[in-house]
This record gives C-alpha cells, sequence and structure tokens, in this order.
C-alpha cells in the first residue's frame, strides 16, 4: 500500500489525483489539505479518511464542526499544510497547491524525506536554487506532475549518461493563438477561460491565455532537467498530442504523446517507474488528422518572453515576475483590470522590485510581499 499527502485535494489537479486514488486498490491517503471549498473537503474527507487534514485559519471551525464525528486531526493555516506535507506515514507528497504557499511544506516535505510529486510551479520558479541541492542532500525524488514535464521526464527514460541537445516544450497556444496585440485590448475574462484542449483551474487557464504558464514552465524544465535555457525550445503545438520531446545529440527526438488527460502524468509520478492501465480515452493515432508546430510570438504574448528575461537576470527577479503574475490575474479574475493590464503590471514590478542575486526562502517571501504591496 502506497501512502500519499495531498496538498490542495479540492482543486483540479487534487480532484484528478484522488480520482486516481478512488481507481486503485493500493494507495491511501494519508494526509490532506485544502483551502476554502469545506463543503466538497469534507466529502473527500469521508471517502477517503485521512489520519490528519488541514484548510485555511477561516474555515477550521467549519470544518471541525463538520467532521465532528469523525476521528480526525483537523490543523490550519502554514504549520497544517507543514503537517499535511510531513505526516509520518507519508511516502510520497503531492503538491497540488497553486501559488507561492507551496514553497514552505514542500521544503518541509523534503526535510522530511518525502518524495515529491510536483504540481506546484512556483516551487521551482522561485526557489530552484534551493529545492534542487536540498532535494540532491536528503536524496528525495522529484517527480514531475505537469504534463510538459512529465513527458520530457518519461523521454529520458532509458537515456541516462546521453547529453540533451535540447528540449521541445510544447503550448497549445490557449484561446488566443494567432491573435494580434490589437485584438487581445478587446478579450473578456469569459474568452480567456475557455481553453481549447485541457480542464483547468482558472488561475492555470489565464496563464495559459498569456503564456505565462509556459514561462513558468520553462524557468521549471530548467531546474528539473539542469540544462540551460538556450536548450530548451517552446513550440506552439494546438492539438496538443506531443506533450512535450527531448532532443539528443544525435538528433534523434523522443517525445510523449497522449489524450489532454492530466490523470496520465499524475499516475506515472505516484507510480513510477511502473506503467499501469489507466481509464478513460486512449489516443488513436488514426484519428490524428495532422501535428503543427508554430513558432510563439513573444511579442504579442508578452508572458513568455517575460519568463525568459526573469530567469536570464536570475535572483529573485523570478519571484518578482510570478508574484506580480499571481496578483494581476487574481485582478483579472476579479474584473478589476483587463487582460493586457496582466503584461502592464508583470512589467511595472520587474522594473521596480529590488533585486536581490541570491535570495533565501526568507528573502524569496519578502519579495513575494513587496510585489504585492505596490500592485
Amino acid at each position: 500500500m502506497k501512502k500519499i499527502a495531498l496538498l490542495g485535494s479540492t482543486g483540479s489537479i487534487g480532484t484528478q489525483t484522488l480520482s486516481i486514488v478512488r481507481e486503485k486498490s493500493d494507495i491511501e491517503v494519508v494526509s490532506m489539505s485544502c483551502g476554502s471549498n469545506i463543503e466538497l473537503f469534507e466529502k473527500q474527507i469521508r471517502e477517503f479518511k485521512p489520519r490528519l487534514v488541514s484548510c485555511n485559519e477561516d474555515k477550521v471551525s467549519d470544518l471541525e464542526s463538520r467532521i465532528a464525528d469523525l476521528d480526525i486531526e483537523v490543523m490550519s493555516g502554514m504549520d497544517g499544510l507543514n503537517a499535511v506535507a510531513t505526516f509520518d506515514e507519508a511516502e510520497i507528497v503531492v503538491t497540488a497547491i497553486v501559488g507561492m504557499i507551496g514553497l514552505r511544506p514542500t521544503v518541509s516535505a523534503i526535510n522530511a524525506g518525502k518524495d515529491i510529486a510536483l504540481a506546484n510551479k512556483e516551487t521551482l520558479v522561485t526557489a530552484g536554487h534551493i529545492i534542487m541541492p536540498l532535494a540532491k542532500e536528503k536524496n528525495v525524488s522529484i517527480l514531475p506532475v505537469d504534463s510538459e514535464h512529465s513527458a520530457i521526464f518519461q523521454s529520458l527514460q532509458g537515456n541516462e549518461g546521453n547529453n540533451i541537445h535540447k528540449i521541445l516544450l510544447t503550448a497549445s497556444g490557449g484561446p488566443f493563438r494567432g491573435m494580434s496585440a490589437s485584438d487581445l485590448e478587446k478579450v473578456t475574462l469569459e474568452d480567456a477561460l475557455k481553453h481549447p484542449n485541457w480542464n483547468m483551474g482558472k488561475k492555470i487557464t489565464i496563464d495559459s491565455a498569456t503564456l505565462v504558464n509556459k514561462g513558468l514552465e520553462v524557468i521549471e524544465a530548467k531546474w528539473l532537467f539542469g540544462v540551460d535555457l538556450d536548450r530548451i525550445q517552446v513550440l506552439i503545438h494546438p492539438q496538443s498530442i506531443l506533450h512535450s520531446a527531448v532532443e539528443y545529440d544525435d538528433g534523434a527526438i523522443i517525445g510523449q504523446m497522449g489524450t489532454p488527460d492530466m490523470r496520465l502524468p499524475i499516475q506515472y509520478a505516484l507510480y513510477y517507474p511502473k506503467r499501469l492501465t489507466m481509464s478513460g480515452d486512449y489516443l488513436d493515432m488514426f484519428d490524428v488528422a495532422a501535428m503543427t508546430f508554430e513558432k510563439p510570438d513573444m511579442t504579442v504574448f508578452k508572458g513568455l518572453q517575460f519568463a525568459y528575461d526573469a530567469i536570464k537576470k536570475g535572483g529573485n527577479m523570478p519571484t518578482i515576475f510570478n508574484a506580480a503574475n499571481e496578483k494581476a490575474v487574481a485582478l483579472f479574475l476579479n474584473r478589476k483590470i483587463e487582460f493586457t493590464d496582466i503584461y502592464r503590471l508583470i512589467d511595472k514590478a520587474m522594473n521596480t522590485v529590488g533585486f536581490i542575486d541570491v535570495p533565501s526562502l526568507e528573502e524569496i517571501l519578502a519579495t513575494e510581499q513587496e510585489v504585492y504591496s505596490i500592485l
């Protein structure tokens, strides 16, 4: 029986993780957390029966009253997240929280010797220089859950010791692929939330529309796979069939294809290196009419260019980029700003907030707060 801790059980990755647990008989969720969706969290707790749970501090009384009949420890806030992530029985921690709130519990889990199924981009984007050496020191595996990074990871299997010539990181292009800068001035929130291929949470869907998400993935890939930035090439691939690929020094390209279903990379991370049967539709190659690839337009979709600028600068600049985007997307989702204002606010933060060359964990979190304070 594989025992897992799940951070962010009510979000998109969290619910899909639990759908895998539901189908299998050899995974047990021993601890789990959510933010504020207490109604769904209660249902999950009653179904999966973890020993320890955590939620936002302002929701803890509600949760305690709902599950008073169960013998389950309830915690809240950052203490609760850390406790869930370091729960003794857990072997692997699925970090499905969105945002920099996932950074501290991930560090705690690594220090506790837990393997990490990583779905929280911000962990490596903002603190890759801390996380990767720490994981190596503690002999902890970082198993990517993002579909693209999982595809790269899968494409590396059996090729240990061979040099990576190039990582080919694919992107659907989002709902606005092919639009001009003037077109983007007119798009609405509803337009931005209509991703053509993937069913994801609102924040990551907006990030896909701006190409910020792909920028975050470029930074993440740099840290995960130890490659220079000039060896990571983004390809717009609107069919979302090839999830990413690796080109080796001999010119061979090995990639991973499949349907756009996040359960596959989640299941692969949980069972690595085994591959098990998964429910749902498989890719029928006879239905693949064509696979096309385009260069991203980084003058229109500035989110990707900002990411390249941030990682080239290094230090706390990726944190500034990420935090500014988090704040801007929240404002956009609340209809406080327009779509293209997301780019404007990121640019403002990257040119305003003080630069730190080798930031500590505390300085990373302080940078985040500084960004929030000026936007």
